[in-house]
């Protein structure tokens, strides 16, 4: 078994090390000047008072922020300063250090720096293995572990250049003495070192990764004192290795020790005994056997992809163990590989749509392979709050973080509720009376406090003892927030339910009226949901604007929505076409849908006798019953996905969408998990469902890995050009190579000028047609919602409920709904909508759009003035990379401000409009419906040239913006790579990374194929 001839295992430890890590202390105190108050290790203590033969030093040099050994005799007597060789050549420099060379004033003089000293030692070997160490807590590397024996069943500390790669086994030195075995150790002996006896290979379990033989020494007698206490409570006579803290094979991002304490909790949890662990699921935590495994064309690709990632990981390490051994490297490149590990990307929304009732919890428990993981009727049975379920990437527990109202909102809103109850208790007339808020209220008030809570008024209820116990609870809620976390799904499933169901049967004690949102993370679903979350899309009848401001962004963050219906109503129910409906402009010209997923659930619930009659169906009657059941639910199936689609294709939802992509799914969760239902699981659908998301999943891995690669490629080509910068002929070259870089990218900001001006005209030039119209028919459009000639009852509490809510009104039903804000921006939507999908597409090309000008956008052109240099090879490769990544960034950033855009003209309104919404919910009163409809007329009216040309001016600033922060970005980023690449001149030669470089370049051809 080949050993890993590499420090294992460099990771991004920054934002944890903020609040914990030993370096980052140093390093902050380091910037600030003062002086360091490190401790040399037990083992290397100073020997300062022993004065014979020459001492050496590891300091800092603070210019630089570069760990250094020098000779004792070159620091000054408050070890402060230090004199430094002008040798460009690290051989004479480490000549120098280890004979001891006195500073000299001959020739070129020796600098004067400013250091931090750390320690002082006897010998050029211990002070080496010092530098080592402080360079691994400084960039973040493992070089030690902590592990368990598993034969012996002894806890050790090892190199980490001891572990095989896959980390389940380790070399071991065939000394007998435990001095020797120990020395081997600290000085991270390689295997094999004798030729007189071969190193063992052991089979063994790691627990910690840490930078210093000390850390690691510390965390051992932690984890034997934790192991002594298992020992005692326990009547086994020995303690596994399994009930210790461990660390998953393969490359995961484990912190180091001394960020986390021993006993903290660890990312990855312990693998089962004898569990067989998939390659693809490597860093996934306990692998639960799911009841369908991915296709194999899925399944292979996500295995490729993780090992390229894996092979360019370890490529970069052994890249940045070698330059912190060997060199004295510029901080801004190993700063570059060291952050390439700590990638944060948003992760792609999918919306789900559908009323209580239609199968959504059956559903999600069925993708997510476990019966009754998520309590039926959760989703849509309060359909206040936001739902979202996501992978819990760090335990295997079932986790619940429940968002709470805060105490003072949640009087607001139960004194209005209760405002609602006394006027339908006073009120003379239907007509005055809504059905709806009505309901609600009834309903909050009596699954929050109990039965006949509706009964009484709000100044009795105050001195009820529940009214007490909740406004307790609300007090007690930190940051209005309360965690649940379950390794039981039952346990969880339970625990839960009181926070997001509710029963008539059982009033009382049932709180979803105090959520505004519940995040459910569910374990061992990275395959499915490492990048993914999915999102419960509620209506709210309640008009409860604290919880509309939370759904209603979700809705422009949809990469994906999920239109979930009972297969019986999928074509003929209004309310899932009519909430899609509604949504359209928010999902698809100012939002980033891509996709929509009609799912028809319940398949199973047939009768095939009444079915076989109503279809005129023609079916062999010698067929068993479960058999016959299964023919017609296979032909209602293929009858409801044609019938979907038709409807879809001549909607006017599809004529607002951009190239989105329409798919049917016939599913029955009940007969994925009972097979005596006589379907198979591929019949189910589920299994289709379950691909859609994997393969989501998959484009986004492969993304990532592909922007790895390309970064780690610039970044060695970078490395590779200061290796080739040896010379003057050579400053000469890159005095060129900067010039032209800079005049390239002053042409090309123009040119991308001069396109983003041309839009700019054009969206103008649409907009002052928007306001035109507008203002021409405001005023009709405003009247047709507010006073429309339909039965009036109940219409009064309705116009209410919509000014109080800032404009917008839905039914609990989503059988009504009224937005006037959207109702006077739809015209101007109207004449920009097609032209924003033609600049702003989500997918593909228009020739026109902002991404495909940001694309084209590059500085290194053909014609070089260098051509055939070596140097500029390299610099370009960096330049290149450099670009691509910066561009993919700004384009997603494009996605995000072209929300903002296309809502600013509805946010406008609402905000003109906001005055009068509040004056006209506060009117009361006989004939408090007509003043309320006259005042909102009115408004608009007088309003109206002002309002819709702040609108159209919004629009274009925020696109003026978006220019500008594209154009500020490239030119001062670019310009930022350019100096890195052009001005790093090393007085040390730099390792050749020629071969790592094509290593990577053939990673890149296969992530191509």
């Amino acid at each position: 078994m080949a050993l890993s001839n590499k420090v294992e295992d460099c990771i991004e430890w920054e934002e944890e090390a903020k609040e914990k890590d030993f370096y980052f202390k140093r390093s902050e105190e380091r910037k600030m000047g003062e002086e360091s108050d490190y401790e040399p290790m037990e083992d290397e203590e100073d020997n300062r008072s022993m004065d014979k033969g020459p001492k050496f030093a590891v300091v800092t040099l603070q210019d630089t922020d570069e760990v250094m050994v020098a000779a004792s005799d070159w620091l000054s007597t408050d070890k402060k300063q230090c004199y430094w060789p002008p040798f460009k050549s690290t051989e004479k420099y480490l000549e120098a250090v280890k004979n001891n060379l006195g500073p000299s004033t001959e020739e070129k003089p020796w600098e004067m720096l400013n250091v931090i000293f750390h320690a002082e030692y006897d010998t050029y070997e211990d002070a080496v293995n010092n530098q080592v160490e402080q360079r691994a807590l400084k960039y973040g590397l493992v070089l030690y572990k902590v592990v368990t024996l598993k034969e012996s069943n002894e806890l050790t500390v090892i190199p980490a250049t001891w572990l095989n790669e896959e980390k389940t086994q380790c070399h071991w030195p065939p000394f007998k003495s435990p001095e020797k075995c120990t020395e081997a150790v600290k000085n991270r002996l390689e295997p094999p070192v004798t030729v007189e006896k071969q190193w063992e290979t052991l089979n063994i379990q790691v627990h910690m990764e840490c930078a210093t033989y000390k850390q690691a020494m510390e965390k051992q007698k932690s984890l034997k004192e934790q192991k002594e206490r298992f020992f005692f409570k326990s009547p086994l006579f020995s303690v596994p290795a399994s009930t210790l803290p461990q660390i998953p094979p393969h490359d995961t991002a484990i912190p180091l020790c001394g960020v986390r304490g021993v006993l903290d909790p660890i990312p990855s949890t312990s693998w089962p005994k004898g569990l067989s662990i998939d390659f693809t699921m490597a860093s996934q935590g306990i692998k639960r056997k799911r009841d369908q495994e991915p296709s194999s064309s899925i399944k292979s690709l996500l295995t490729t992809d993780m090992e390229i990632m894996l092979k360019a990981k370890q490529i970069m390490k052994r890249v940045t163990d070698n330059l912190v051994h060997t060199i004295i490297m510029q901080g801004d490149i190993i700063s570059k590989i060291n952050k390439m590990n700590n990638v944060s990307r948003k992760k792609a929304t999918i919306g789900i749509f559908g009323k209580s009732g239609e199968g959504k919890s059956s559903l999600l428990s069925a993708v997510l392979g476990e019966k009754d993981l998520l309590p039926s009727g959760c989703f849509g049975a309060c359909t206040t709050f936001v739902i979202q379920v996501e992978a819990n990437l760090t335990d295997s527990n079932y986790i619940a973080e429940i968002h709470l109202v805060s105490k003072e909102d949640w009087e607001k809103e139960l004194k209005d509720l209760f405002t609602v109850l006394s006027e339908m208790r006073t009120s003379d007339s239907e007509e005055d009376m809504n059905d709806d808020l009505v309901e609600v209220a009834e309903e909050k008030i009596t699954a929050l406090y109990g039965a006949d809570a509706d009964k009484k008024t709000l100044e009795e209820f105050k001195n009820d003892k529940k009214y007490a116990e909740i406004e307790t609870f609300l007090s007690n809620s930190k940051d209005n927030k309360k965690t649940i976390s379950k390794s039981d799904v039952s346990e969880f499933a339970n625990d839960i339910s009181c926070y997001i169901l509710s029963s008539q049967s059982s009033p009382g004690g049932w709180y979803w009226p105090l959520v505004k949102s519940v995040t459910i993370k569910i374990p061992d679903c990275r395959e499915l949901l490492e990048h993914i979350v999915l999102v419960d899309i509620p209506g709210t009848g309640d008009c409860n604007k604290i919880r509309d401001d939370l759904w209603k962004p979700k809705l422009r963050d949809c990469s994906s929505v999920w239109i979930v219906s009972d297969v019986k109503r999928a074509v003929t129910d209004k309310d899932p076409w009519g909430i899609l409906k509604h949504c359209v402009e928010k999902l698809g010209p100012g939002g980033e849908c891509k996709c929509i997923n009609f799912i028809c659930t319940k398949t199973d619930d047939i009768n095939p006798a009444a079915y076989i009659r109503a279809e005129w169906l023609t079916i062999d009657h010698n067929l068993e019953d479960k058999d016959q059941k299964k023919v017609c639910i296979l032909h209602r199936n293929d009858h409801a996905k044609t019938r979907v689609k038709e409807k879809f294709e001549n909607s006017e939802i599809k004529k607002r969408f951009s190239n989105v992509f329409l798919q049917v799914f016939t599913v029955s969760s009940n007969a994925f998990f009972d097979t005596s239902l006589n379907l198979e699981r591929i019949e189910t659908e589920i299994p289709k469902l379950q691909d859609d998301l994997r393969t989501l999943n998959q484009n986004i891995n492969r993304e990532l890995t592909r922007d790895y690669v390309n970064e780690a490629k610039g970044v060695l080509s970078l490395i590779q050009s200061v290796q080739l910068d040896t010379d003057k002929k050579t400053a000469e070259t890159k005095d060129k190579i900067y010039t032209e870089l800079e005049k390239n990218l002053k042409k090309a900001l123009k040119e991308l000028d001069s396109h983003f001006d041309t839009i700019y005209n054009d969206l103008e030039q649409r907009l002052s047609n928007g306001v035109k119209e507008s203002v021409q028919l405001c005023v009709d459009s405003t009247k047709a919602m507010i006073s429309p000639n339909i039965d009036k009852r109940g219409f009064h509490k309705i116009l209410q409920a919509l000014c109080k809510n800032g404009g917008c009104y839905w039914s609990k039903n989503w059988d009504v709904i009224l937005d006037l804000n959207k109702q006077l921006t739809r015209h101007m939507h109207e004449y920009i909508n097609e032209y924003f999908n033609l600049i702003f597409p989500v997918t593909g090309t228009t020739g026109k759009s902002v991404q495909e000008q940001i694309d084209k956008f590059s500085i290194i052109q053909n014609d070089s003035a260098s051509p055939g240099s070596p140097i500029l090879h390299h610099i370009q490769n960096f330049i290149k990379t450099e670009e691509t990544k910066l561009k993919a960034s700004l384009k997603r950033d494009v996605v995000d401000a072209k929300k903002q855009i296309y809502s600013s003209i509805q946010i406008t309104i609402k905000k003109e409009m906001s005055s009068c919404y509040e004056e006209a919910a506060a009117v009361t009163g006989t004939g408090s419906m007509k003043k309320r409809q006259e005042l909102l007329i009115t408004t608009v009216d007088k309003m109206k040239h002002n309002m819709f040309k702040k609108a159209k001016t919004e629009v274009l600033k925020k696109f003026e913006k978006l220019k500008l922060y594209i154009k500020d970005a490239l030119e001062s980023e670019l310009k930022r790579s350019m100096k890195l690449s052009l001005s790093q001149t090393s007085k040390i030669k730099l390792m050749d990374v020629s071969k790592e470089i094509e290593q990577l370049e053939r990673l890149s051809e296969q992530l191509s194929n």
